[in-house]
């Protein structure tokens, strides 16, 4: 298995923009957890990034790091799938936290694997650049997208304009798949 440099930074351009998109939208769905939730998931998250971290000898390498991501993505999309489903309530502010959590678990693991992985300063450039321009058009959008639900739908609920964005972010993830599955090449008889 090898990674196609090009399709990979487009992927992670998108994956960026989605990023940017859900900035203001965790706001309003984490609004019905106590603040103390918050700190219980600060501290998972570091007990999980420390675990991870033991075993970078055996995961630092491109078939992980190809199943990693994918299990990461299909964690996202199964979160706006949820949120699309169940919008509102306590369980599913919890869930969509565990779920952020759980992913950024990764995150440490995933930039080391891309550095290691991608090996070559201008395409880490590339990579970086892409990343940037991606969350910053992502902010921009939800921006653009919550000032035309108010100015010209005269839709003012900030939950049901999180709820709408789902919709965007549900296409946005589906791209991401599709364009994570496309940067990896198998060699012939290779499976994964």
């Amino acid at each position: 298995m090898k990674i196609l440099p090009r399709n990979y930074i487009r992927y992670k351009g998108v994956n960026s923009f989605f990023t940017g998109l859900t900035v203001g939208a965790v706001f309003t769905i984490y609004a019905a957890l106590d603040p103390s939730i918050f700190s219980v998931g600060g501290i998972a998250l570091a007990l999980g990034m420390l675990a991870i971290a033991k075993f970078y000898e055996k995961i630092l390498n491109m078939r992980s790091f190809f199943k990693i991501s994918l299990f990461v993505e299909a964690v996202m999309l199964l979160l706006v799938v949820w949120y699309l489903l169940s919008p509102y309530g306590f369980a599913t502010a919890l869930l969509v936290y565990a779920g952020y959590q759980l992913t950024f678990m990764f995150g440490a693991y995933l930039v080391r694997a891309e550095t290691i992985l991608l090996n070559r300063k201008k395409i880490l450039s590339w990579l970086d650049m892409a990343k940037q321009a991606g969350y910053l058009a992502g902010m921009l959008l939800s921006w653009l997208f919550y000032k035309t639900l108010q100015l010209i739908f005269g839709i003012t609920d900030h939950s049901q304009q999180v709820y709408l964005l789902h919709w965007l972010l549900l296409i946005t993830e589906i791209s991401i798949i599709a364009l994570l599955l496309r940067s990896f090449e198998r060699r012939k008889g290779e499976v994964v």
